[in-house]
């Protein structure tokens, strides 16, 4: 008898595996475009980027392959042999560079001075750590089994812990400017929010109607995040300098608002999970 295989896109695992792929590819744009401010002044800022290109290309071969096996479970594939193997080692790679990262934009001048001001005006250093969030996800999805609560509920630990990251980078991105401009403390305290029930539906029994709440948080934050890149694109398009690649290079970070959408999209993904189990 013929073993009908689910539709890959109705298994919430594989979902997460095209996130991450996903992810991965569009982080060489992000860390080029970041990288070019200094016109990659050292040689190592180019290892986050071809590692990016290189894992994104990996991952997406392997998940074509595994579409064309004729298993029950399409994602088992990846549990397996060589995507098993796969996965670990560029997730293991992907949390030591973000790890790396991190510390070489905290740069040696916050560890001699160790002040709020030369936190807030270093390279942004919770930025790498995107790097640390996808290979903890790959990890993940390939020693956890997807059919448990336990895989549902480490998905929203790691969209909580993103937004922990969401929370810091507005809070000392539109610090710079002395939040200018009263709704950049916006996505602090939605970003804050989903921290708060985020953490609270992985710690606490919850019943569909709270589950329901974090949903419409996870709208909420994608809505902020879609409006702060309007507000980011609107600014580099009408910035100071009569260079337009000045101000995308030097300007507001135009992605980093996707951030959010980014984040409640993988939340979603995890409260679906914990709703049906």
């Amino acid at each position: 008898m013929r073993v009908q295989k689910n539709k890959w896109f109705h298994n919430r695992a594989m979902l997460v595996e095209v996130f991450i792929i996903a992810n991965l590819a569009f982080l060489a744009l992000d860390v080029f475009i970041a990288h070019s401010v200094n016109a990659f002044a050292h040689w190592g800022e180019w290892i986050p980027f071809w590692f990016s290109l290189v894992a994104a290309v990996l991952l997406l071969l392997i998940f074509g392959r595994s579409l064309t096996k004729r298993e029950a479970d399409v994602f088992a594939h990846l549990r397996q042999g060589m995507g098993q193997w796969t996965g670990l080692v560029v997730g293991f790679i992907s949390i030591v560079i973000g790890i790396t990262g991190m510390l070489f934009h905290m740069g040696s001048q916050f560890f001699s001075l160790m002040t709020i001001k030369s936190l807030v005006y270093t390279a942004p250093f919770v930025a790498p750590l995107a790097f640390s969030g996808l290979g903890f996800l790959l990890i993940l999805n390939r020693m956890v089994n997807a059919q448990l609560l336990e895989w549902g509920k480490w998905i929203l630990f790691l969209t909580m812990s993103g937004f922990v990251g969401n929370f810091t980078l507005s809070l000392c991105d539109h610090a710079q400017n002395g939040f200018f401009y009263s709704r950049e403390w916006i996505p602090v305290f939605t970003s804050a929010a989903a921290v708060g029930f985020l953490i609270t539906a992985i710690l606490r029994p919850v019943d569909r109607v709270f589950l329901v709440i974090c949903l419409a948080i996870m709208v909420i934050n994608s809505g902020v995040g879609v409006l702060g890149f309007y507000y980011h694109l609107s600014s580099n398009l009408h910035g100071i300098s009569s260079n337009l690649k000045d101000n995308f290079l030097y300007g507001s970070p135009v992605f980093a608002p996707l951030l959010f959408p980014n984040l409640a999209l993988l939340g979603v993904i995890g409260i679906w999970d914990v709703m049906v189990k």
